[in-house]
């Protein structure tokens, strides 16, 4: 049975805004208090859906979370109607407002971990829902991802959703911002990779500057969870200097697709025993294995870092050309702007760069790659999952338009305190679930 990448991507929400709450996310900090466009916002990500469905690709869509989140401000004390708990949050503890209303549920490479049903035991398509134990407003995430998840992936014969780890920092997991997959074609067994910041109780080097979100003790029980064998999977840990450098999870550094990784030269802790352990699992399948290095040299982890040149997506065609999905800030720097030139003349895996404007997300620093959690399906798969979540012609002019009735064009973080935005984020969403047909997944519609 043939299988393909899907790519479900975030919808961005209603209160999309930089309140600055990613300590270790340079672009997130570096652009704290300034004024957001919700709607361009929106508007970016669903342009950039629709053009890869256009291009053949299997392109689906995951809804915001309910933001702000009444739950978390009920749960450290805040009492009274709903539009009580925001007002009397935003005059006592702004920055819990600021995390209860935060959309980066949009970024949805860290909603969840996904082992496709080559690799796992049970032959499912199991989902891990990251715990995202670092930061509040992340932490909160999981239990509406998982809800959300069900309602996409339902039919329980074909899909295992799990609950996410415990929410403890020896446990700290980021979902698939740090887990790579690489198989000769989609539907045959692959290698499952695995990369993390930090041991909790290995020791090893950690980062000085900023925290390592990942911990090699979560991989390991996402692999367990998933039922992936010893000989299919590989563990590496990041490089510390590089986390310290802005690098907060490994898809601001490496991306991989099939059997190309495609690295920086700094981007993990000995390097080249990883990609010998890749390679040698990988060979036991039959399968040659490719790693593109990209010289610090050419591009500095600096230039990296501002370009987003690793958050990229790496895609293969129906027609087996690899094509990569950069940011427009690659064009904006002359070093990876030189480096992107010359792929073509070097006869590398990467056949073709598309780029796309994807401002609103890169300033609070994510990139193609954060926008889109991908989910490899065989037919019967993807002929199981909730058929209204695809990106066609109808569904992107439904999507457009509901943003055009629903987002505002300008958001700064004291806004977050107007009791209006909660009321229009309740509606946007209340009508989303019925375009999209999934039910009464948010808690205002218990």
């Amino acid at each position: 049975m043939s299988a393909t990448e899907a790519n479900f991507d975030g919808l961005v929400g209603p209160t999309h805004n930089y309140a600055g709450l990613s300590f270790g996310n340079v672009a997130s900090r570096s652009n704290e208090k300034s004024v957001a466009n919700p709607k361009a916002a929106a508007k970016q990500g669903l342009r950039k859906m629709k053009q890869l469905a256009d291009l053949g690709f299997h392109q689906g869509v995951l809804p915001p979370l309910e933001r702000p989140s009444i739950r978390l401000l009920r749960d450290v004390g805040f009492t009274g109607d709903d539009a009580t708990v925001v007002a009397r949050a935003a005059r006592e503890a702004p920055e819990l407002l600021a995390a209860a209303s935060s959309a980066s549920a949009m970024w949805t490479a860290n909603a969840a971990t996904v082992s496709p049903s080559a690799d796992t035991a049970d032959g499912r398509v199991h989902f891990t829902p990251a715990n995202l134990a670092a930061k509040l407003h992340r932490a909160i995430e999981h239990g509406e991802t998982r809800r959300t998840l069900a309602a996409i992936f339902a039919d329980e014969a074909r899909f295992r959703i799990h609950h996410a780890l415990p929410g403890t920092p020896a446990l700290g997991d980021e979902g698939a911002a740090n887990h790579t997959r690489f198989a000769r074609e989609y539907d045959a067994k692959g290698v499952e990779f695995f990369v993390y910041g930090r041991s909790e109780y290995g020791g090893g080097p950690q980062p000085q500057r900023y925290p390592a979100r990942q911990t090699l003790e979560a991989s390991r029980a996402v692999a367990r969870l998933h039922g992936l064998a010893d000989d299919a999977t590989v563990f590496a840990q990041q490089s510390p200097d590089v986390i310290d450098a802005g690098v907060f999870h490994n898809d601001v550094i490496a991306v991989g697709n099939r059997t190309t990784l495609f690295c920086h030269q700094r981007a993990f802790v000995d390097q080249h025993k990883v990609y010998d352990e890749l390679r040698a699992k990988l060979d036991a399948q039959g399968t040659t294995f490719t790693a593109l290095e990209v010289p610090e040299s050419e591009v500095s982890v600096e230039d990296a870092v501002s370009s987003y040149l690793f958050n990229s997506q790496l895609l293969s065609g129906a027609d087996g050309r690899q094509v990569l999905v950069v940011p427009q800030e690659c064009r904006e720097n002359a070093r990876v702007a030189a480096y992107l030139d010359a792929l073509a003349s070097r006869k590398t895996p990467i056949d073709e760069v598309l780029v796309f404007d994807l401002r609103e997300s890169m300033k609070n620093g994510g990139g193609p790659a954060c926008l889109r959690l991908r989910v490899v399906l065989n037919d019967a798969e993807r002929a199981a999952v909730n058929p209204r979540v695809w990106i066609n012609d109808a569904l992107f002019t439904k999507l457009d338009a509901w943003i055009d009735r629903h987002y505002r064009d300008r958001l700064a973080p004291a806004d977050l305190a107007d009791p209006k935005l909660l009321a229009e984020s309740r509606a946007a969403l209340d009508e989303l679930t019925t375009i999209l047909g999934l039910g009464s997944v948010y808690d205002f519609q218990r």
